[in-house]
């Protein structure tokens, strides 16, 4: 079993990683590992990330990190879920850059999408704490639903009605 993830490990994941590949990409660090980056969780299960592109100098070198570092790490972001809102990369903030990768937080307006659909406890918690620390704007959130919201039939596991009350529920509360 690996251990959970808190800031320290996370920074350390990021410095490996850019220390081992010697290629240009971008890592989005989304879920946990952004509410532990940015201080709301102490810990969280797995490092979340999505790689643009999806380099196989930087695949390679995923599971040798997470033996080495004992680290949950998964190929995963709101993409895989929900339809992105445009403008998603410019609006993931550059967390920092190591060798030749910059790390970056995935939009926090489509993780809040994303958390919203999904609707679990601490997903809700989540989006609270991304309100309440002015990460996300509760009316934008509300616009780039309404922008992706004729996109959704490409996911069909998303009931669209109950993920609208759940955005406008979450967000207005």
């Amino acid at each position: 079993m690996r251990e959970l993830a808190d800031s320290t490990r996370i920074e350390r994941f990021m410095h490996e990683l850019g220390r081992a590949v010697d290629v240009d990409g971008r890592v989005y660090l989304t879920g946990g590992a952004t509410a532990v980056l940015h201080g709301w969780r102490d810990t969280t299960i797995d490092v979340d990330i999505k790689l643009i592109p999806d380099r196989d100098e930087i695949l390679r070198e995923i599971p040798r990190l997470k033996e080495k570092l004992s680290l949950n790490i998964e190929l995963a972001a709101p993409s895989d879920f929900i339809p992105l809102p445009k403008g998603w990369e410019e609006r993931s903030p550059l967390i920092r850059t190591e060798g030749k990768l910059a790390f970056h937080h995935f939009d926090p307006v489509a993780q809040a999408l994303s958390k919203a659909e999904r609707g679990h406890d601490q997903d809700v918690r989540d989006i609270q704490e991304m309100i309440a620390t002015g990460l996300v704007n509760p009316a934008e959130v509300l616009i780039q639903f309404e922008a992706i919201e004729p996109e959704l039939y490409k996911f069909p596991a998303i009931d669209p009605v109950s993920f609208r009350k759940a955005v406008e529920g979450l967000l207005t509360s």
